[in-house]
């Protein structure tokens, strides 16, 4: 009896197979949409015409909640690399697959279709809903109108690419708490405090760190001072590359 060959479509079922089959996948997955459609309900809820928000853009508006249902995907990606590393059920996994990188490659594109597929219905979802609310106010607007279809998709490239980041990351540190901590500094709080420093050059750096960059592909119009959206779009997927990047690297080189 002979050995099936290893090929990437196998690779890919296999970590196919494990993200729907583990009980975090669902519980971080449905926390994101809850956050993301409760926030956005609670937004066109209470929105009233005049008031302190009438000049934010109505995507952004609507897809408040996707800040803190990205931190709950962030963390399902850490957990899909990780996590692994936490139960040891890396070691049969690239046992299976002694090439190791093509593991890496199809966690990172079943995550990637998982999450943005489920990002960009909850957000559509989200912003029919809320706009339920809004049509008699001055946020009221249509997936027809200039740019939202586009900010909408934007919005869930954005919370994909910022969740490889967070991906990459598991994979590097090997380490759930020691990721998650990670992300929550490097990537959250210290383009935050960068952007207070008095230099003219930090205002020029931080519009292309990811949490910045990813609020630009959210956006219906642009915003004052931020990236193009292109180029806010090149630089997440650079840092989301970089980011994977570094574990393929260690993966050759540094034994499970």
């Amino acid at each position: 009896m002979t050995t099936p060959a290893i090929t990437p479509a196998r690779v890919l079922r296999s970590e196919w197979h494990k993200l729907r089959t583990v009980r975090s996948t669902w519980i971080t997955v449905l926390t994101s949409a809850a956050l993301l459609l409760g926030v956005g309900i609670l937004m066109g809820a209470t929105y009233t015409s005049g008031g302190g928000d009438s000049d934010v853009d109505t995507v952004v508006l609507t897809l408040y909640g996707s800040q803190l249902g990205g931190i709950a995907l962030a963390v399902l990606g850490i957990l899909v690399t990780a996590g692994e590393y936490a139960t040891g059920m890396i070691r049969a996994t690239l046992t299976a697959v002694p090439s190791r990188v093509p593991v890496l490659w199809a966690k990172a594109a079943v995550y990637t279709v998982t999450v943005f597929t489920t990002s960009l219905l909850t957000a559509l979802l989200t912003f029919l809903t809320a706009q339920v609310f809004l049509s008699d106010t001055d946020q009221a607007a249509s997936l027809t109108d200039d740019g939202v279809l586009t900010a909408i998709a934007g919005n869930a490239a954005g919370v994909t690419l910022l969740g490889l980041i967070a991906l990459g990351l598991g994979a590097a540190l090997r380490s759930v708490p020691g990721a998650i901590g990670a992300f929550v500094g490097g990537v959250l709080i210290v383009p935050e405090i960068l952007g207070t420093l008095p230099y003219e050059v930090m205002d020029t750096v931080v519009r292309y760190f990811p949490t910045q960059a990813a609020g630009v592909l959210g956006s219906a119009t642009p915003l004052p001072g931020a990236a193009s959206p292109g180029a806010a779009f090149l630089a997440l997927v650079l840092w989301a590359a970089a980011a994977l990047a570094v574990p393929a690297l260690l993966l050759k080189r540094r034994d499970v």
